[in-house]
């Protein structure tokens, strides 16, 4: 049995990859930062409970999901961002990195939550689809069935198409 780790380090460990799938699941940083803050929320209370389990990051995770979905479902969705942040200056090269970058995020929003959260899960975060399952709590078929239909309206976004090898 792993010996447990504390809330402290595993915020230092892992806060920066909670951020970036936040990121992903809601389309801006601040509402990441809010979706973080209130998952670290929720589990910090149960901190003690969570690490006897031995897969701290599975329930952490799987708070962040259902705290999202749960947002998804209560807010309205007349909300709308105040405007796009500057970018920082590119490094060269950089220019491609930084066009499917901002390519990415309005395909990602164009999905159903429980796609998007199935994308990101498994292939951002790299979990496996049984890992995707219990983040969610469904049932693996489903991760498949909901990824499968996520990367074929990925595959004809507009939006991710290259233009250079299609005219």
């Amino acid at each position: 049995m792993a010996e447990p780790v504390s809330f402290h380090d595993f915020v230092a460990l892992r806060s920066s990859a909670l951020l970036r799938s936040a990121w992903l699941l809601t389309g801006d940083w601040a509402s990441a930062q809010d979706l973080v803050q209130e998952t670290l929320g929720r589990v910090w209370v149960r901190w003690d409970r969570i690490t006897r389990r031995d897969a701290p990051d599975a329930y952490v995770r799987r708070v962040m999901m259902t705290t999202w979905l749960g947002w998804r479902r209560r807010r309205s969705h007349d909300e709308l961002p105040v405007g796009e942040l500057p970018e920082r200056p590119l490094s060269a090269g950089a220019h491609e990195i930084s066009e499917l970058r901002s390519s990415l995020l309005p395909a990602l929003r164009s999905l159903p939550p429980r796609q998007r959260a199935v994308v990101v899960l498994r292939y951002f975060e790299d979990l496996t689809e049984a890992q995707v399952a219990e983040a969610l709590g469904c049932a693996v078929g489903t991760v498949k069935s909901q990824c499968a239909r996520a990367l074929a309206q990925l595959r004809v976004d507009p939006r991710l198409t290259d233009s250079r090898t299609h005219p």
